[in-house]
């Protein structure tokens, strides 16, 4: 085994090598992303959004296994993946929003096609699978049951009582399976470390969004329940304790943007202030990240003292908390949520080709540069979700 010292020397050689490796669409990416955005226009929200929209639909018709769910992501490297059932799940609710403000029926039909497909793949017990379709093993887990939750209620919303029976099922089954504290233990995914998540205040979301639909059920108060078991979890300063799929010390903003979404919602549904207090303690640690010179760049992962961990961007968590800053706006009127969320929108905006090959045109990356540690050389279907919904409602408060 080579001495540590000697491997850090040889490291600049072989990252050089691999680079050589790249197909050419990976390494034209890596180019234009190392020159950064400072001579990129941002092309606006209505280019974007109709950009990404229309990704989300390539997604759809193009992944590998061709069930009507979304391909996880497309790929410089390996091209389209299969359909991930988890993020299908909170694609939907963006498609019937989308389809109803754009008075567009074939965005609810992928709606439609999006759920039963949904459906047809759910455990008899109410649960869902983790990972992408096929892939093993295949075990009911917690955390996409949640993601699917979202969009089964949705479903039930726009279109009826046919999604009513999967979404009362996964209900249940997350509301059966917790513990006395609040959170879950029971069904962890396989396919990310075991410990605590207090970023499951997503999956709580989901449960309150059925409670909107069915309140005779108990599923508020278990939600609620592990909302505040995750904001007991929350330091002094903001920061979230336990809040990663793999590295608690250092999380992606992305899973602190699902944490601080779910702490938000839970203070819709209940109006107790104490979740207000703790979401507005989160998105002020976050606030502090932003990039001084007004650029709208938030590094990818962060550390306990909120000081950046890595070097690049995490382009889906940037989105996530932008879209969390618009809601304690709307919900405060403090114009400083305001300002960051239009500062990293458009950051993110301009990262977001809206001319090209189809593949990528209107897809978001993992990482900005593309090389970076999330989602390296990939276009997640769930960055371009999180986008979608941010700047709809950037539109939506800006237009007031």
């Amino acid at each position: 085994m080579l001495p540590r010292a000697v491997k850090d020397r040889l490291r600049p050689l072989k990252k050089l090598a691999d680079f050589q490796r790249l197909p050419a669409a990976a390494k034209a990416a890596v180019r234009r992303d190392r020159d950064g955005l400072d001579a990129v226009a941002d092309p606006g929200i209505d280019a974007t959004v109709a950009a990404a929209l229309d990704w989300l639909g390539q997604a759809q018709d193009n992944s590998a296994t061709r069930d009507g769910g979304v391909a996880r992501h497309y790929s410089l490297v390996s091209g389209w993946s299969a359909s991930y059932p988890e993020t299908t799940g909170y694609i939907v609710p963006t498609m019937i929003e989308q389809g109803r403000l754009r008075n567009d029926p074939a965005l609810l039909e992928r709606a439609r096609r999006m759920l039963d497909w949904l459906v047809s793949i759910q455990f008899p017990d109410g649960g869902f699978q983790g990972g992408t379709i096929g892939q093993e093993p295949r075990v009911p887990v917690t955390f996409n049951t949640g993601q699917i939750l979202l969009g089964l209620a949705a479903g039930v919303a726009e279109f009826g009582d046919a999604y009513r029976p999967a979404m009362t099922r996964a209900a249940d089954w997350l509301a059966g399976s917790q513990d006395e504290d609040g959170c879950w233990r029971r069904f962890p995914t396989p396919f990310a470390s075991r410990n605590d998540k207090s970023y499951e205040t997503h999956v709580a979301w989901g449960l309150l969004e059925a409670a909107r639909l069915d309140p005779s059920r108990t599923w508020g108060d278990a939600a609620l329940a592990q909302v505040r078991w995750a904001v007991g979890r929350q330091q002094p300063n903001g920061w979230m304790a336990d809040c990663c799929l793999e590295e608690p010390h250092q999380p992606l903003t992305h899973t602190l943007g699902y944490a601080l979404r779910g702490i938000l919602e839970a203070w819709r549904f209940s109006r107790d202030p104490a979740f207000l207090e703790a979401g507005t303690k989160l998105a002020e640690g976050l606030l502090g990240c932003l990039d001084e010179r007004g650029t709208g760049r938030l590094p990818g992962r962060l550390n306990a003292g909120w000081k950046p961990a890595v070097d690049w961007v995490c382009l889906t968590g940037s989105v996530q908390i932008a879209h969390c800053w618009l809601l304690l706006y709307q919900d405060t009127g403090d114009a400083r949520w305001l300002e960051a969320a239009k500062r990293v929108n458009g950051f993110v905006r301009r990262t977001v080709a809206v001319e090209g090959p189809t593949d990528t045109r209107g897809g978001v990356q993992g990482s900005f540069p593309v090389d970076g540690d999330y989602g390296t050389f990939e276009y997640l279907n769930w960055a371009a979700k999180f986008f979608i919904d941010s700047n709809e409602l950037e539109r939506k408060l800006t237009a007031r």
